[in-house]
């Protein structure tokens, strides 16, 4: 318990430690989930998000939509902006109040997704992979590329991420 402090301190600062602490625990604004989440984000379904470190805390920045009913998995260093959407299930076009099943969202190794991105049921993406602000992406993209627009496609092939990550 005494070292998670210590990493969340280093990670996010006292003050929003205890902004986080205030809104989560004493106003139980996304109470329901076990990391630092912004109060104007929604996490719905941490209980499927598997991630392969600690941090990034979905929903930590503000006004991100996580919603993990088919599952969400996250590698390692992976950055996320502002107002991003990850939905991993659509609604049935025949019933609105069921879900479609479909495979777990998948983001990779050393990926970094703009601010107001939306990624959408069953995408996969590669390792080092670069989502562009605003882009909507409804496929799956392999490692090492640039993605954006709305659908997102491939905007340029980049080479292997080269940095050691203390993440």
């Amino acid at each position: 318990m005494l070292n998670r402090f210590v990493r969340q301190r280093q990670y996010i600062g006292m003050k929003n430690i205890i902004t986080y602490f205030f809104f989560q625990r004493l106003l139980r604004i996304n109470s329901h989930v076990p990391w630092p989440v912004h109060f104007s984000s929604i996490v719905k379904c941490p209980e499927n998000i598997k991630m392969k470190y600690w941090r990034p805390y979905l929903g930590y920045s503000p006004g991100c939509y996580i919603q993990a009913m088919n599952g969400i998995e996250i590698g390692v260093n992976v950055r996320i902006g502002p107002g991003i959407k990850i939905i991993s299930a659509n609604h049935d076009i025949y019933n609105f109040d069921k879900h479609t099943r479909d495979s777990p969202i998948i983001i990779g190794d050393n990926c970094w997704i703009g601010a107001n991105a939306v990624i959408l049921p069953g995408v996969k993406l590669g390792n080092h992979v670069i989502v562009g602000a605003g882009s909507v992406v409804t496929k799956s993209f392999s490692s090492n590329c640039i993605i954006g627009g709305v659908p997102a496609k491939l905007i340029k092939q980049i080479d292997d991420y080269s940095v050691k990550s203390d993440w």
